[in-house]
């Protein structure tokens, strides 16, 4: 069975060698950077399952690390901080952090949310369908790709949550809080003005192929409905 591949990242090196030694002992594989841009460059070569941040790190801080990896991927990013106060760990969730842990922490704790981030990860992995194809548009869900008319689509992580929430509900007006729920996983977190900003990101993307009616209608009072493309 493959070893689930952990990244931490942490400006103190001690911090860094107690983590990596327990984790490898768990049976992770383990790299490690001690910088944000060393991080964001690891998170995009090696591909880690899951990342361990630190939030205070001098240069790029965790912060703007965390910021910068969601901007790659939809890597599960556990953080770690010095600091317990509430607001600190709602900052962390709000920004896109899947978990978040005060030092000094227990060892069985941190191994366990690991381990309950991972199984998340998982089972949405099991949970989807493996592709979706209408007469203009395929979605690979596992490649976290997808082709109009043929044509690769650049998407960043969260354009592809967003036509993938509504291609695997075709025909169904979804609601602004729907898609905030579905592409961005929480409902109450971000503004209602992002859904409308990102549609428009996707509509653009998709009428480069599609042509001048996107398969992305808006119906007002409720929300966006896809319209799959049949020839």
């Amino acid at each position: 069975m493959t070893r689930a591949r952990v990244l931490v990242i942490d400006d103190d090196g001690d911090v860094r060698a107690l983590v990596a030694g327990l984790l490898e002992r768990a049976g992770y594989e383990v790299n490690e950077a001690s910088d944000g841009r060393d991080g964001l460059r690891s998170v995009f070569s090696d591909r880690p399952d899951l990342v361990l941040l630190d939030v205070t790190m001098p240069g790029l801080d965790g912060w703007a690390t965390l910021e910068r990896i969601r901007e790659l991927t939809d890597v599960p990013v556990l953080m770690l901080t010095a600091r317990s106060e509430e607001l600190e760990k709602v900052r962390g969730l709000k920004a896109g952090a899947d978990d978040y842990m005060t030092k000094p922490f227990g060892r069985q704790e941190l191994l366990a949310r690991m381990e309950a981030l991972l199984r998340r990860k998982r089972t949405a992995q099991e949970e989807l369908p493996t592709v979706y194809a209408d007469d203009a548009i395929t979605v690979e869900f596992a490649q976290r790709s997808a082709r109009s008319d043929g044509v690769d689509l650049r998407l960043t992580p969260l354009e592809f949550r967003l036509l993938s929430a509504f291609v695997q509900h075709p025909n169904q007006v979804l609601s602004r809080e729907q898609l905030l729920e579905l592409a961005w996983g929480d409902p109450y977190g971000v503004s209602e003005d992002q859904v409308k900003l990102y549609v428009g990101y996707l509509r653009k993307k998709l009428g480069a192929n599609v042509g001048t009616d996107s398969p992305i209608e808006t119906v007002r009072g409720f929300g966006y409905r896809y319209r799959p493309v049949r020839l």
